[in-house]
């Protein structure tokens, strides 16, 4: 498989491109409602701001709401103080960047809650609105860098976990068939697909030969009658859709409403320019993909077409 099989439909690729990045969650919790007003309207046009008057509330949002990329706390509040608050989101939230806001001096708590890496920074009041924008926008980037060191590192143990499937499953099956089901749930696994097909493909045609997988359901296969895997055969080239209900050419087909899947990716795999086989990767929610993730999934395949051809010659 060449340099080609990288290029991707790019009409169905925009989708995904042109889609506006959704803004970051932070959460404000003060128990003196002025306060809070202040801070929601201080970052509203940057960020989706949740809001809470107490550490206990805040806790039940979180539980509600999942992960946010940034807490700011005030300090001083009746039942818990905020401390207190953020050192319980410590251990379910741990790149969650939290910023207090006190107008007494506690300096025992502040520097035991920055020492044991609860608080990012803490801020006295009467707070500078312009200063506070300015640590809060340092602290989301410290968020953003860290999830995204946090994904290439999951990005390299799947990589490395599927270079291992492929070469276990090379040296133990007996026949090309074996290889094809454990190949497909390394897949799944690995790129968190609801299901995934790995089906021979001969003379430009999809075989009756094949191996899925179904994260806890049985795998219907329609892709005999998908217009992605066509394009896919005839194309030599992975073809993705990451939104299918925004995707006017596949909205409204019938075995994508049926089964749910709104997100479809497919990759020949090749040998010596020849399609051999096709790799089709689908999830029941629209789903984004970074270029490096694309790139891996791309490089994936060529082990796969290794991988498939060493089994056929054994």
């Amino acid at each position: 498989m060449d340099n080609a099989g990288l290029e991707f439909n790019t009409e169905r690729r925009q989708l995904r491109t042109l889609e506006r990045p959704k803004k970051l969650k932070i959460l404000v919790v003060d128990d003196e409602p002025d306060n809070l007003d202040l801070l929601y309207r201080t970052f509203r046009r940057d960020f989706q701001v949740l809001k809470a008057d107490s550490g206990m509330n805040a806790l039940q949002m979180l539980a509600a709401e999942g992960e946010v990329a940034v807490i700011i706390s005030d300090q001083r509040m009746p039942e818990m103080k905020g401390t207190e608050f953020l050192s319980k989101t410590v251990p379910q939230f741990p790149d969650t960047v939290r910023i207090i806001l006190t107008g007494f001096t506690d300096i025992e708590d502040l520097v035991e809650a920055i020492n044991a890496g609860q608080v990012y920074k803490y801020i006295t009041k009467p707070w500078d609105p312009g200063e506070l924008k300015a640590v809060v926008q340092r602290a989301a980037e410290t968020y953003d860098l860290l999830k995204q060191r946090t994904e290439e590192l999951r990005c390299a143990n799947a990589q490395m976990a599927l270079l291992t499937v492929l070469v276990e499953v090379t040296q133990a099956a007996n026949s090309l068939e074996e290889t094809l089901k454990p190949i497909a749930t390394a897949f799944s696994k690995s790129f968190g697909a609801d299901a995934c097909i790995l089906q021979l493909v001969e003379g430009n045609n999809l075989s009756a030969v094949q191996g899925d997988y179904g994260n806890g359901s049985t795998v219907e296969n329609w892709l005999a009658v998908d217009s992605l895997v066509s394009e896919a055969i005839t194309t030599g080239k992975v073809q993705l859709c990451l939104n299918v209900l925004k995707d006017p050419k596949l909205s409204g087909v019938d075995h994508y409403q049926k089964s749910g899947i709104q997100a479809h990716l497919v990759i020949p795999i090749s040998y010596r320019n020849k399609v051999m086989g096709l790799l089709s990767l689908q999830w029941k929610q629209p789903h984004t993909l970074r270029d490096d993730e694309l790139k891996l999934i791309h490089l994936s395949g060529q082990l796969v077409a290794i991988a498939l051809t060493s089994s056929h010659c054994a």
